[in-house]
Formats: C-alpha cells, structure tokens, sequence
C-alpha cells in the first residue's frame, strides 16, 4: 500500500435477502471465475486488508478456495479463516437481515484498525486498484466512490472508524445515506474506462446480474485471445 500507510480491515455487507433475484443467496452468485462475495474479498485482501469482516451467514465456499476454518468468536460470529493469508470471519447483525446500518454497526465492533473500507458483497467489478484508489483519497472525513450520474455509492468507501463510531452511536435511522452523507465525505469521480466492467456495478436483479456476466464472458473471451 504505498499510497497509504496506516492499517485498515474491511467490513464486507453480505446479509441481504436477495428479494429482487427471487431470494438467491446473491454473494454465492458466480459471475467470471468466482463468487460474488470472492471477488470482494479477493480485491480488499489484496489491496493489503488486516482483517475482512463479512457481516452475513457463513459461506465459506464462496470465498472461491479459501479456506475457512471455525473459530472461537462470540455470539454469532464465525471464528477466523484465512484469504490469501488475511483474516476472514463472520458476523451477523441482530436481527439478522436489520437492515445496512444495523449492518454496519454489527461489522465496526469487529474492526480494529484506524480505517475500514466498506463494500457491498456484490460487486462482482471491484478490483485491489479500486481499493487503493478509495485508501489514498482517504480524507478526515471519509471517501466515496461515484458513479457516472454522480451519485455516491455508499458501499464502495472508506472510512476513519472513529468517525463511523461516532455518526452510528448518534444515528437512530436506518439509511445509510442518513448516517454516511452528513460527514461530507470527499468524492471521488468515476474514472472507468469505456471497455471496462465499473467496480460500482452491483447485482441487485436478474437483469443486474445478466449484465455483469456479460462483461466477464466479454473480458473472459479477450484474455482468451490475448494468449
């Protein structure tokens, strides 16, 4: 991480009911070579993570070859696992499927380093540049990846967790936007190339997910011809 120089884990959010795609356990989805919820592990663990705290039930199979091994942890928590060599477990918010924000709550009490980047667990795009991009704008305040339209994705960001503490202990609803936009967070523009897949896309509906498995057949058949 040379652009960044102080610690960070990642709190992953992996526990929704996949509503829009039929109920699907949407993380376990495959798109290209791995799951969605691998490829978010994958692009943080590389990125240098200390610790990846996937907030959601336990799908050690959609790390996509990782191992995972039960631990200790307390009530309702996975115990450690390893991801290319970084630690990996589980947490779920009380009640589980609460909501983003009773999500995050639940992941921040996992982290221990300074800062914490947070991803939504289907963003089958999300690659370590990405994160080290989100890293070094790292600001006082935080930092949010835009979309094209100029709309903040608020699961693809970074954080102080002292001040992620801080807005939750104070915030009594249950939108992200509500507790995150308040911090005015620096902004960072969209910088994806025409012919890539964005890091932002996530996989919400079947036609979401239709999409994002065309950009990987797409990328998939020009590695393939690159050999």
């Amino acid at each position: 991480m040379p652009a960044h120089v102080r610690a960070f884990d990642a709190v992953v959010l992996a526990g929704g009911r996949g509503t829009r795609l039929g109920g699907a356990d949407k993380p376990g989805l495959v798109v290209g070579p791995r799951t969605l919820l691998g490829s978010v592990v994958s692009a943080v663990t590389e990125a240098g993570a200390s610790r990846v705290v996937v907030v959601g039930p336990e799908r050690p199979a959609a790390l996509g070859g990782a191992t995972f091994r039960p631990g200790t942890g307390g009530p309702g928590t996975g115990g450690p696992g390893t991801a290319g060599g970084e630690q990996v477990s589980y947490t779920r918010e009380d009640p589980p499927g609460g909501g983003p924000v009773a999500a995050l709550r639940c992941g921040l009490a996992e982290v221990s380093a300074p800062d914490v980047v947070l991803l939504a667990a289907d963003l089958p795009f999300v690659r370590p540049a990405h994160v080290t991009r989100l890293l070094a704008g790292q600001a006082a305040r935080g930092v949010v990846l835009l979309d094209p339209s100029g709309r903040p994705q608020w699961l693809a960001s970074c954080w102080p967790a002292a001040v992620l503490r801080a807005a939750l202990e104070g915030y009594a609803g249950s939108s992200l936007r509500g507790v995150l936009g308040p911090l005015e967070p620096v902004l960072l523009p969209d910088e994806t190339a025409a012919a890539e897949p964005p890091p932002w896309l996530d996989c919400d509906t079947a036609e979401d997910l239709r999409v994002a498995r065309d950009w990987a057949a797409r990328a998939g058949t020009e590695q393939e011809a690159t050999r």
